[in-house]
């Protein structure tokens, strides 16, 4: 294996980061680029041009994952790296995209300075892990390479206005039937680059961190049932009022987290109310939760709780009550292997790197499922992101991606 370290250019990261960040971009810095629209393509166009200028090989896959590959002597199995570029609704410049062009920017490094690996790298520029367009796609371009799509997810996977995704990726000359082509069997190590999105880096004053697990997620979306009538002519003691109802089973639900303690959380981030009215107690209530922990029981013991909360106040409110299971992602453990490496990656950066569990949920959980994982996070400031606000040091964002190359240098030579 090559000695020295691997070297990257943070002037080409600065680079990198601010023509991604153009492709999409909205008022005060902010990010919009959702799964198979215009501007997905474009910024998908730009990783494309700068894995073929780097000088690898480029494809598109059936679900529309770009992968760059470096090939190496032994070409029976690959080491890949990579993250997304599609964001939320006004989301931030970082969020997956740091991953995604410093999967690149490190092929390129170790193309450069070390020539063909032993082992064939790859890069893979994701699609839909945000489920901002399609709110139950659920990491739809990493489920493809998994072999987790269905027939039946062409048509029930839609978008909040009801479009088939189906439909959408015809749109921009994707074949759906494609889709089983997508799956790969021959993938060995998954590591993932990504800004943390909290605040502990921060806290610790560390620019760096090596993920040893990803907490399990789900989301629920709730619907409570009443009757609509007058707010003023009608007694409070003869209601069946949905939005008593949600706000009585939120406060539980979030004072339930606060008693746990860290690392459960819960919450509620979507409310709709039926008609909506200033002056209507409403007919319906739906709404989201949001609920996470990294322990696989602790984990469905919150489920559990969630479940009694909403009964038991339904039932006292006399409402009816539905619970719909959108996303249900089991909790993610890194290989320890991977997790030494990159310890040892750090060190050989000479880059501080902290240990700690991702609250967050990523493409790394699906890949878990065929392959070795683990993660790399950069220091989120003010622990921002989903937001314009969003921003990662360009010297964070180069460690980072120092710390990765090192580890492909490592695990491919």
């Amino acid at each position: 294996m090559p000695k020295s370290p691997v070297q990257i250019n943070s002037d080409e990261v600065a680079d990198f980061l601010k023509q991604l960040s153009e492709i999409g971009a909205t008022k005060k810095n902010g990010m919009s680029r959702l799964a198979y629209s215009p501007e997905w393509v474009g910024a998908m166009d730009l990783c494309s041009d700068w894995a073929k200028k780097a000088g690898l090989e480029v494809r598109t896959d059936a679900v529309g994952n770009l992968w760059a590959r470096l090939k190496g002597l032994d070409d029976t199995s690959s080491i890949v790296t990579g993250s997304h570029i599609d964001s939320q609704h006004n989301g931030g410049c970082f969020d997956g995209a740091l991953g995604a062009i410093g999967g690149i920017l490190a092929l390129k490094a170790i193309r450069n300075q070390f020539g063909v690996p032993k082992k064939t790298l790859e890069a893979v520029v994701l699609c839909e892990e945000e489920a901002s367009r399609f709110p139950s796609a659920g990491f739809w371009g990493s489920r493809a390479i998994v072999g987790k799509i269905s027939k039946n997810d062409l048509e029930t996977v839609k978008t909040f206005d009801g479009e088939p995704i189906s439909d959408i990726m015809r749109e921009i000359n994707l074949n759906p039937d494609d889709i089983p082509k997508a799956k790969r069997n021959d993938i060995d190590v998954f590591i993932e680059l990504h800004i943390e999105q909290g605040p502990i880096l921060e806290d610790a004053g560390i620019p760096v961190a090596i993920v040893n697990a990803i907490t399990g997620v789900a989301h629920f979306e709730i619907t409570l049932s009443g009757s609509q009538n007058h707010a003023g002519a009608f007694p409070m003691d003869l209601r069946r009022d949905p939005m008593a109802g949600f706000a009585e089973i939120t406060t539980k639900l979030i004072d339930h987290a606060h008693r746990l303690g860290r690392p459960a959380v819960t919450t509620v981030g979507r409310c709709q109310v039926d008609p909506g009215g200033p002056a209507v107690i409403p007919r319906k209530v739906t709404f989201s939760i949001d609920a996470r922990h990294p322990n696989v029981a602790l984990r469905k013991e919150l489920y559990k709780v969630h479940r009694n909360i909403i009964k038991e106040v339904a039932t006292r409110r006399n409402l009816k009550y539905s619970i719909k299971k959108m996303i249900d992602l089991e909790p993610c453990q890194s290989d320890p292997e991977l997790v030494s490496t990159l310890k040892l990656a750090a060190k050989s950066q000479g880059i501080d790197a902290l240990i700690m569990p991702s609250g967050a949920g990523h493409d790394t959980q699906q890949m878990s499922k065929i392959s070795r994982t683990a993660m790399v996070f950069v220091r989120s400031k003010d622990g921002r992101s989903h937001t314009p606000e969003e921003y990662s040091s360009l010297s964070d964002c180069t460690a980072g991606i120092r710390v990765l190359a090192e580890a492909l240098k490592t695990l491919a030579y």
